[in-house]
């Protein structure tokens, strides 16, 4: 028989900074031994996760624990990076089951359970961690995540990041520039560029892609305040007194206010156009149509072009409603 010892306080303290879970290395470091570790786990203190790896609690750990037992594994400069690092820095709504780990390129780690070990190259992203358990920096983890998506999903992840004031589109074209290789590089800087030049949502963006620069429309102004500063415009075109207006999900929520101001707005000479999600991303080139003939109405002299989705339509079908 033996005396119970409990992990003493400054142990304790470690686990819980860590998210329950320490090291071998830390436990001796902190100068318990590895017998008293082995006390610990067999009065059920302490959980057994991996090979050097051990949980302070009982049941299964959260992802927090193996997501810093993740980066323990693979040693002092380990940080976590991919859909890990995204997950911690809200891009990624759901933890994911395998957790990726940079490591150093001088250290190979064999991947085990629910972790992998990438190494990583000096000089590729930023030598700053953030964060506790640390990871790659947003902008760096931005990149990293567009590499896995399609075009559609880049921009969706670019807007979200940038739109939710996580991260700087300056900070973002710094970054795909930096690098050398860089998948989507051509998508990612037009991406970047449109977002600097207002475009702040998922729909602005496929609007300014899909049906004005596709068409050959002139260029709107991007989140402009009315003249009595109480509503921001989505797309305006000034000279022609016209206004664009996207309606995203929530839009069913702010019909009667959307009324009001679509009222105000013809009163003070404005034609406003209204689009949703389905018309911008379903039927551009009818969408485009439709302004440019508001426009030319309201004086553009110019006229619209056909995309490679609307070569063969006829201007009937382009105009219909």
């Amino acid at each position: 028989m033996y005396a119970p010892i409990d992990p003493p306080n400054q142990l304790r303290a470690l686990a819980a900074a860590q998210g329950g879970v320490v090291s071998v290395g830390q436990v001796q470091a902190l100068g318990s031994s590895r017998e008293s570790l082995r006390r610990w786990v067999r009065d059920g203190h302490w959980r057994r996760l991996t090979t050097g790896v051990y949980y302070l609690g009982v049941g299964d750990p959260p992802w927090l624990a193996r997501a810093w037992a993740g980066v323990l594994l693979g040693g002092s400069s380990a940080r976590l990076g991919g859909e890990a690092a995204g997950h911690r820095w809200g891009l990624v709504d759901d933890p994911p089951e395998m957790i990726q780990v940079l490591v150093p390129l001088t250290r190979q780690v064999v991947a085990r359970d629910c972790w992998s070990f990438l190494r990583e190259r000096p000089g590729v992203r930023s030598a700053r961690s953030v964060g506790e358990p640390p990871c790659t920096g947003i902008a760096d983890t931005v990149v990293d995540l567009c590499a896995d998506r399609d075009a559609d999903g880049v921009v969706d992840l670019v807007t979200r990041a940038v739109q939710g004031r996580r991260v700087a589109a300056v900070q973002l074209l710094g970054c795909v520039r930096f690098r050398s290789r860089v998948p989507h590089r051509a998508t990612l800087l037009a991406l970047l560029g449109e977002v600097q030049q207002g475009a702040e949502s998922t729909l602005e963006l496929r609007y300014l892609r899909d049906v004005e620069r596709a068409h050959g429309l002139p260029t709107g102004a991007r989140q402009r305040r009315s003249r009595t500063r109480d509503e921001v415009r989505d797309v305006l075109y000034e000279d022609y007194a016209t206004i664009v207006e996207l309606d995203g999900l929530a839009h069913l929520r702010r019909v009667l206010r959307d009324m009001r101001r679509d009222n105000a707005a013809l009163l003070g000479g404005m034609a406003t156009l209204r689009f949703g999600w389905p018309d911008v991303t379903g039927s551009p080139c009818r969408v485009a149509w439709q302004v440019a003939a508001v426009l030319v109405d309201r004086g553009w002299s110019g006229l619209p072009t056909r995309c490679p989705r609307c070569a063969r339509a006829t201007d009937t079908d382009l105009l219909a409603l």
